[in-house]
């Protein structure tokens, strides 16, 4: 079981994982090296997200990291894909928002979107916010930026978050929503239909023992914005 304090950094063997299970992505190849999987991916990951647990408790940043809960399976679900291919070829981590929350009604708190993490051969990348939102919180933000645009645009352009990170962005409508004007002030807002942020890793970080502080400061930053998502009024 991993604890906190022995994240060394991913090692570039594990990286050239990566590269060769893009390259033989089957079960016949992978089984054999189920082992070496965990010990260059799985094991460090999961050493990542204990450290960013104490690492959020030390700086009072209101996300959940947890070991065992954080990481994404390895194996895609391929029931409804095209591409049948088992592995994904990264590793990720996701940390909820647990900060201020209503519970439910299990007791855990309410999960309003909140943190991202994964390397990949690609690309490596940390961000967050609100990725394919229920229609109900998608239209909160949006009477937020109608109804308050000053607060709206106090929280999306910080400027300790925008010293770290573009605007936030995602995947958006090509006409506005219904029910506001084509020339309102803030329409590329309105056609948002994710709101997200975030930053390409460079591999020295990926590398670095030090990425759980890396990760650490850069989701401190961010949360303003991803306070203001968590605490929308939905109606």
């Amino acid at each position: 079981m991993s604890s906190a304090g022995n994240f060394t950094g991913f090692s570039r063997d594990a990286m050239q994982f990566l590269v060769d299970l893009a390259l033989n992505n089957e079960r016949s190849w992978f089984q054999p090296r189920k082992a070496e999987y965990e010990r260059l991916l799985k094991d460090p990951l999961e050493a990542l997200c204990a450290d960013l647990a104490v690492e959020f408790d030390k700086r009072d940043i209101p996300l959940r990291a947890d070991p065992k809960k954080s990481p994404f399976r390895i194996y895609r679900d391929t029931r409804f894909a095209k591409d049948k291919s088992p592995y994904k070829t990264h590793v990720a981590a996701s940390f909820p928002w647990v900060g201020r929350g209503q519970a439910t009604s299990d007791g855990e708190p309410e999960r309003h979107g909140g943190g991202y993490f994964h390397i990949s051969v690609e690309s490596s990348y940390m961000g967050g916010g609100m990725w394919h939102p229920e229609p109900v919180r998608l239209a909160a933000f949006r009477r937020a930026v109608d109804q308050r645009p000053e607060d709206t645009l106090a929280a999306l352009e910080e400027k300790g978050f925008r010293a770290r990170f573009e605007p936030v962005h995602g995947d958006a409508l090509k006409r506005m929503p219904t029910g506001y004007p084509v020339d309102h002030p803030n329409a590329d807002l309105l056609k948002l239909k994710d709101v997200t942020f975030g930053r390409e890793l460079a591999e020295k970080e990926v590398l670095s023992a030090s990425l759980p502080s890396i990760l650490a400061t850069d989701f401190a930053a961010a949360v303003p914005v991803m306070a203001f998502l968590a605490e929308l009024k939905v109606e």
